[in-house]
């Protein structure tokens, strides 16, 4: 099947630099069950292989339109070969695996994801790093396509083989003609629907509805970024993560003691370490700006592939010394955004986008991707409940990687597994070579929110500085 990426897919094309990869990543920990034996790397690759007709996405390649009329297709690849996406390594420990791997882009002549393979671990363990283009799958997607690979019981079940054959993609005219006709559908669409509004009138007023969100969520967007604290400057292609391991218990305490959410934990954390991380610079601590990704597939997409997702963009008080009062600061402006429903409206504007002039798109990509709309993503990716296992191993720890667009030298991105919490803290390894430190700095801010959440004798609810 031939499918063409949305404005929102191809804008991850679009920003992608030397400098900026746009692969969405994962670092996954697998232990074998009992006295179960490691399951060797050829043993992977052909479990690998056997799952991809659950995601054929993942056997096709991209097709470019000439002229750029319209954005590229989805077609199967007739040259794919599995042993260039599933890569052995034979490292012992996984840090020497997963920078190399991170700070490489993707090819843009095959499908575009990897899977590196550390079958032979230190720890008795089994460690996959995983990139897929940001065009492919978003955080969500991701963690749904991980779960294919996995099953719900360490005994996998037997897959048949799908007896696929690629079929060839259109050539010449008629992917001129593809591109031209889904633009002039793109147009008629956008025709009938206003027509569909003048004849009713509750659908209009719906319609008035969410552009005052967008409205809003234009607003929130485009209010300036403050000072960076050296986030923003120029980036290098190379890559460091920095992995930080947490009970969910812990953030659930802070959540239930606070009055707050698991989310606004995340980031009052994050706020916390950079805070006391640009101290350690001697840097005086900026109110940053981050931008929150914020799911928003409905029921009949929950499992489908590609790009559903809006954005909120929170201040992160990095200036306020009080650990409480940063969370309730964080609390206080992630329920304003919720109250005038930012990520809806922040939908409906990307949506809008998707019947605008390419050079308009490509324009608005480059400005939401800029370092003056925001500082640093945070990323809250939530992951599986029950327990998950790769041919009888079981997965013990996963760390999320959101990519980094150009001059943002830091992303934070946290998931859950079972009953863990586990935080990437994804940079550029030129602007921040000491990543590994500010990891160790939000872990300090865990510990500082943990340890509050504990004593009965803290007034749970501060007022908040912001206004």
């Amino acid at each position: 099947m031939q499918t063409r990426l949305t404005s929102m897919d191809a804008s991850f094309l679009e920003v992608e630099s030397p400098t900026a990869h746009m692969h969405v990543g994962w670092v996954a920990l697998f232990r074998p069950q009992g006295d179960r034996p490691l399951p060797d790397f050829r043993a992977l690759r052909e479990h690998v292989a056997a799952r991809l007709p659950r995601a054929p996405r993942y056997r096709q390649r991209l097709l470019r339109v000439p002229l750029r009329l319209n954005d590229p297709i989805w077609v199967d690849d007739t040259r794919f070969d599995i042993d260039e996406h599933v890569v052995h390594s034979p490292a012992a420990e996984i840090g020497q695996v997963v920078d190399e791997v991170l700070s490489v882009p993707l090819r843009h002549d095959r499908p575009l994801w990897e899977l590196w393979v550390a079958d032979r671990l230190a720890d008795g363990r089994v460690g996959i790093v995983g990139k897929a283009h940001h065009c492919m799958v978003d955080g969500i997607a991701a963690v749904e396509l991980a779960s294919l690979l996995l099953d719900a019981s360490p005994d996998p079940p037997g897959e048949p083989d799908d007896g696929w054959r690629p079929r060839p993609g259109p050539e010449g005219m008629d992917l001129l003609a593809s591109a031209v006709r889904d633009r002039v559908l793109e147009g008629a669409r956008l025709a009938g629907r206003a027509a569909g509004l003048v004849s009713r009138p509750r659908r209009l007023a719906g319609l008035i509805g969410d552009a005052r969100r967008a409205a809003d969520a234009l607003g929130s967007s485009m209010t300036p970024a403050p000072a960076d604290g050296g986030l923003n400057d120029p980036i290098s292609p190379d890559r460091r993560l920095a992995m930080i391991g947490r009970g969910l218990d812990e953030l659930r305490a802070v959540r239930a003691r606070f009055g707050c959410t698991v989310n606004d934990v995340v980031l009052a954390a994050v706020s916390g370490g950079l805070r006391h991380f640009l101290m350690h610079r001697g840097v005086a601590p900026p109110r940053l700006k981050a931008m929150v990704p914020v799911n928003v597939r409905g029921g009949g997409d929950a499992g489908a592939l590609g790009n559903r997702i809006s954005f909120m963009f929170v201040p992160l008080p990095c200036d306020e010394p009080d650990p409480v009062r940063r969370l309730m600061n964080v609390h206080l402006a992630t329920s304003n955004c919720k109250r005038r429903g930012d990520a809806e409206g922040g939908d409906t504007v990307l949506r809008a986008f998707d019947y605008a002039p390419r050079t308009l798109q490509a324009a608005v990509s480059r400005l939401v991707a800029s370092p003056r709309t925001f500082n640093l993503v945070v990323s809250n990716i939530p992951g599986p409940a029950e327990p998950l296992y790769m041919l009888g191993c079981e997965l013990e720890e996963a760390y999320p990687v959101v990519p980094l667009a150009d001059r943002h030298a830091l992303s934070v991105g946290m998931t859950t597994v079972r009953d863990g919490a586990f935080f990437g803290v994804y940079a550029d390894r030129a602007a921040l070579p000491d990543a590994d430190d500010l990891a160790a700095a939000v872990d300090g801010a865990l510990d500082e929110l943990v340890e509050l959440a504990a004593r009965p004798e803290r007034d749970p609810h501060p007022e908040p500085a912001l206004v």
